[in-house]
């Protein structure tokens, strides 16, 4: 799965940072939008000033990235952009990126036709391909592929904007896709709801799945790319949270494609391996269980004997989902750590495996510990004493502290600035202030929340 983002709505991030992101999340490419308009990047010493673009290109390669597509909003029926184009075109030969997209907003065929004619020869000699979006009047892919088959040119094909002919003119994905076929050669996606309101992939009505199965039908292997503004959901402007949430959705539509796709009999010859023993390190925890899914979506996963918690692959991965979710609305982060305090019950293995999707570090707290294993944590951690309150169920920072005053006379402060981490010094059962008792569930909560459960 080749996955990028646009940077539409994110122009204000460096280039660098853009860059930084696309690397360390998994994606495969930066889509620029209207590049034209960023001096910063296409002025003098911009890294796609025609002097520095071969650069970039290069250095972009060595880190397994690439730009797929230079999208732009030219309405090419309303105005003379031909110029535009053009000169993008030629920034997108220097950069090694094949495609460069535009709209038609106004029904006019006849300047449409005009303009492909005049920019054909252009693209042609630069050896770029021009896509016509899926949006405005080329919602309707079928009058998209009369155009399309009229011209009969390598250099114009069509992107696959999936919102709108779904949206706009209630297109099914087999519709477009018997419409346009191989035509499709970059992909735009986006998620929303019925009225209109957008969601992170996967959590809106567009049927993407579906979308997903058509593109597979025609052996599609470009790019698919994120279009996301900001406004779009104000309460939810953190590129941290949206990327790296649609690189993991989008991993469960992996092609198989030079993928083993043979299940393994066990010894007994009673059951099914998905994997040899020792093919499956290269693989994450999500893509395992994707797999599972993928494979053996209504087996059982989960039958928990003492409480009522039964779930399939496919409703486990549900389960795990929205809990990533649920954390991520809390502010953990890639890197973030999540403790869990708790014996061996199903919330335990969803936190794990939502912490993993995530991309956290869950840290396991035996329910067993004793006053001096508990302090030595804490003298270890480096933790908010306000969050911690918050996150261990307190409804203000001080009821944390009268917690602390009563189990161990100091505040949580206080205890801090007197037992300051100590590397050459464990913590000794002869301690007399580490007496080895059993905390009490109360003093278990106030402790171990202050870990890092925040």
């Amino acid at each position: 799965m080749n996955v990028s983002f646009s940077t539409r709505g994110w122009q204000q991030i460096p280039w660098e940072q853009q860059v930084q992101m696309a690397e360390t999340m998994r994606f495969g490419g930066v889509e620029l939008y209207n590049v034209h308009k960023t001096p910063e990047l296409t002025g003098r010493g911009g890294p796609l000033h025609r002097h520095t673009a071969a650069a970039t290109a290069r250095e972009l390669w060595q880190k397994g990235l690439c730009i797929p597509c230079l999208d732009i909003a030219c309405d090419i029926a309303g105005e003379d952009c031909t110029e535009t184009v053009t000169a993008l075109m030629q920034l997108a030969h220097d950069v090694q990126c094949p495609y460069v997209s535009v709209t038609a907003q106004r029904d006019d065929d006849a300047r449409i036709s005009a303009a492909l004619e005049a920019l054909l020869p252009a693209a042609e000699a630069q050896g770029i391909t021009i896509l016509l979006k899926t949006s405005g009047v080329f919602s309707d892919t079928a009058r998209l592929r009369t155009l399309l088959d009229a011209f009969a040119c390598d250099q114009l094909g069509a992107l696959w904007d999936m919102h709108h002919p779904y949206r706009d003119h209630g297109e099914s994905a087999d519709t477009t896709i018997k419409n346009l076929g191989a035509y499709v050669r970059h992909v735009h996606l986006r998620d929303s709801d019925d009225d209109g309101s957008y969601d992170l992939i996967g959590e809106g009505t567009l049927p993407v799945g579906s979308m997903m199965q058509a593109l597979s039908s025609i052996d599609y292997d470009g790019f698919i790319s994120l279009e996301w503004k900001p406004e779009w959901m104000p309460d939810l402007t953190d590129p941290e949270v949206i990327f790296p949430h649609f690189v993991n959705y989008m991993h469960r539509f992996d092609s198989p494609r030079g993928k083993k796709k043979t299940l393994y009999d066990n010894a007994a010859h009673t059951g099914k391996f998905v994997w040899k023993k020792d093919s499956l390190i290269s693989e994450t925890f999500p893509q395992v269980l994707d797999r599972m899914v993928e494979e053996f979506p209504d087996q059982y996963a989960f039958k928990y004997t003492t409480l009522d918690y039964t779930r399939t692959y496919a409703q486990f991965r549900d389960d795990v989902d929205d809990f990533a979710r649920a954390l991520v609305s809390l502010g953990v982060r890639r890197g973030s750590k999540v403790a869990i305090w708790a014996t061996n019950v199903p919330a335990w293995f969803i936190t794990f495996w939502a912490a993993t999707k995530i991309g956290a570090v869950l840290v396991t707290v035996n329910t067993a510990y004793k006053i001096h294993e508990a302090e030595y944590l804490l003298r270890q951690s480096d933790t908010t004493l306000t969050d911690a309150a918050y996150a261990c169920g307190f409804s203000d920072p001080k009821y944390l502290n009268r917690s602390f005053q009563k189990n161990l006379g100091m505040s949580p402060r206080q205890w801090l600035l007197e037992n300051r981490p100590d590397p050459s010094r464990a913590p000794s059962a002869e301690d007399p202030r580490t007496a080895q008792r059993i905390l009490t569930p109360g003093e278990c909560r106030a402790l171990l929340d202050v870990l890092g459960v925040a």
